[in-house]
C-alpha cells in the first residue's frame, strides 16, 4: 500500500486535480489519498486557506465577510464545473460553509480552526465526487469518523497516540480512500488544525497507522535540492536523504516537507518519496533510515531560516548557582514560549527564540523578570537573526568540516553570533543577521558543492 499526500500547487484547478488522480489511479497500490486545500494558480493568486483565514476574521469582528465568502465559493465552482461536475457538490461545500460561519464565536481560536480546516475538508469532498464521476470506487473520509485524534492546540495540535489503532481500520474498506488533511479532532470533539502546512503530518500519520510501504508526498518540484532554488542558481538535486538529514534540513527552513512530517514515519521505519504532479516520472527525492556509501565529510544540504531573535544574559559566578538555569527556563515558560536552543558559557547564557512570539510586551516582561528575579548583570535581545545549517551524515567525525564552514563565511565578512553543533555531529547552526542570509546560503553551497552561483 501507498499513501500518497498532494499539495495545495497540486489541487488548485481542475488541471491540476485530474494529474494528481491519474497519478493515484495508474498504480492499485496507491489506495489512500490526502489532499490540501487549494493552493495557488498563479504567482498573484491567493491561497484558499488564506481566503479563510480573511473570511474568520470578517466573521469574527463583524465585518462584511460576503465578498470573500463569494470568492471561496466561486473558486470550488470554477473547479467542479471545469471537472464536469454536476451542481449538487457545490451545494454540498455552500452548506459547510454557511454551517461553520454560524459557530459559536465565543472561542476565536476554535472558530479559526474550523474555518481553515474547510479547505482541506471541502478540497477532500470535491476530489472523492470526481473520481466517482468517473465511475471509480472512491469515498471522502471524515476524520472525525476514522479516529484522528489530537491534543487541545488550537493551530499547534499534535497527534494522540490512540490515532494509530483508530486510523489502522481504514486498510479494511475497499476503494479509493480521500482523507483530508491539516486537521482532526480532540477527544471531546472540537475540530482542531496541525500548524501551517500540516497535511504533510496528517499523510505521514496514515502512513504510519496503515504500515504502508512508502509515503508518497507530491508537490510543485522534482526533488528536494541542496539548497534553497531561490537563492542559489540551479542547484544539486538530493537523491537520497536520511530522516535525520531533513528533519534538521526541514527545521531550517526546507519547505517541501513541514519539519514535523518525519516523527511518525520514521518510528516506523517507512520511507518518504517527494515527488513532482506535474512529472509523476521524475524518481524525486527518496528519504530513508539510512543512506548506503556516505563518504566522509560529505554535506546533503544547507538551510536558513530567518525569524529568530536571541537573549544574551552574563552573571558573574552564574555556574555556582544552583538551578540558574531552571528559573530562568521557568520564566520563559510562564510566557507561554519555547526555546529552540540554549548556548551557554561559564557566565553567560544566550536564548534563542522565534521572534513571531517574542513580542515587544513579552520581551518587556521578560527582561524585567530576569533583572528582578535572577539579578543578572546585564540582559540584551538581538532581533532579525537567522539559523544557517549545514547538515550531512558525512560529517561525523570528518576533520576541519567547521573550519572550512567558518573560513569560507569569514572570507565573505559574514560575523558569526553564535556557533552550535549538535551531540550527533550531523549538523553545525551559526546563527547570523537576517540581512547576510542569502550570502551565507551561496558561500557555503559554493564551499561544499563546488560550484559558482548567481
Amino acid at each position: 500500500m501507498k499513501v500518497c499526500k498532494f499539495g495545495g500547487t497540486s489541487l488548485a484547478s481542475a488541471e491540476q486535480i485530474r494529474k494528481a488522480c491519474e497519478i493515484i489511479l495508474a498504480d492499485t497500490d496507491r489506495k489512500v489519498m490526502v489532499v490540501s486545500a487549494p493552493g495557488k494558480r498563479y504567482k498573484s493568486d491567493i491561497k484558499m486557506t488564506d481566503l479563510l483565514i480573511s473570511l474568520a476574521d470578517e466573521s469574527l469582528k463583524g465585518g462584511a465577510f460576503q465578498p470573500v465568502l463569494d470568492e471561496i465559493t466561486g473558486r470550488f465552482d470554477q473547479i467542479s464545473r471545469d471537472l464536469g461536475l454536476d451542481g449538487s457538490i457545490l451545494e454540498t461545500i455552500r452548506e459547510d460553509l454557511t454551517k461553520r460561519l454560524a459557530m459559536d464565536k465565543s472561542d476565536a481560536g476554535r472558530y479559526m480552526d474550523s474555518m481553515k480546516a474547510a479547505g482541506e475538508d471541502n478540497s477532500a469532498k470535491l476530489v472523492a465526487s470526481y473520481f466517482q464521476s468517473l465511475g471509480h470506487n472512491a469515498r471522502y473520509i471524515d476524520p472525525l469518523e476514522a479516529g484522528m485524534l489530537l491534543t487541545e492546540e488550537c493551530g499547534n495540535a499534535q497527534v494522540l497516540p490512540v490515532s494509530y489503532e483508530n486510523l489502522s481500520k481504514l486498510s479494511t474498506l475497499d476503494g479509493i480512500l480521500v482523507f483530508p488533511g491539516f486537521f482532526g479532532y480532540t477527544e471531546s470533539g472540537c475540530l482542531v488544525t496541525f500548524p501551517r502546512g500540516g497535511s504533510d503530518i496528517t499523510g505521514s500519520i496514515l502512513t504510519a497507522a496503515l504500515k504502508a510501504d512508502v509515503y508518497e508526498n507530491f508537490t510543485d518540484v522534482d526533488a528536494v535540492f541542496v539548497a534553497n532554488p531561490n537563492v542559489v542558481t540551479d542547484p544539486e538535486p538530493m537523491r537520497s536523504v536520511t530522516y535525520r538529514e531533513m528533519r534538521e534540513l526541514s527545521y531550517g527552513g526546507f519547505s517541501v516537507l513541514h519539519e514535523e512530517t518525519i516523527a511518525p514515519v520514521r518510528k516506523a521505519g517507512i520511507p518518504v518519496n517527494i515527488r513532482n504532479t506535474n512529472r509523476p516520472e521524475a524518481p524525486g527525492t527518496l528519504i530513508v533510515s539510512h543512506r548506503e556509501q556516505v563518504r566522509p565529510g560529505e554535506v546533503a544540504g544547507i538551510a536558513c531560516d530567518s525569524g529568530f531573535c536571541t537573549i544574551y544574559l552574563s552573571k558573574y559566578m552564574m555556574n555556582r548557582e544552583i538551578g540558574f538555569g531552571r528559573k530562568l527556563l521557568q520564566i520563559i515558560e510562564d510566557e507561554g514560549l519555547s526555546y529552540e536552543h540554549m548556548p551557554s558559557g561559564i557566565d553567560d547564557i544566550s536564548l534563542i527564540l522565534r521572534e513571531k512570539n517574542f513580542t515587544p510586551e513579552v520581551e518587556s516582561r521578560v527582561i524585567a523578570r530576569i533583572r528582578n528575579e535572577l539579578q543578572a548583570d546585564s540582559v540584551e535581545v538581538q532581533h532579525h537573526m537567522a539559523l544557517l545549517l549545514v547538515v550531512g551524515e558525512g560529517m561525523q567525525h570528518a576533520v576541519g568540516m567547521a573550519a572550512r564552514a567558518t573560513g569560507a563565511l569569514a572570507r565573505a565578512k559574514i560575523n558569526l553570533e553564535m556557533i552550535n553543533q549538535g551531540s550527533s555531529e550531523i549538523s553545525m547552526m551559526f546563527g547570523i543577521k537576517t540581512q547576510d542570509a542569502d550570502d551565507a546560503v551561496r558561500v557555503l553551497y559554493n564551499e561544499f558543492f563546488g560550484r559558482k552561483s548567481a
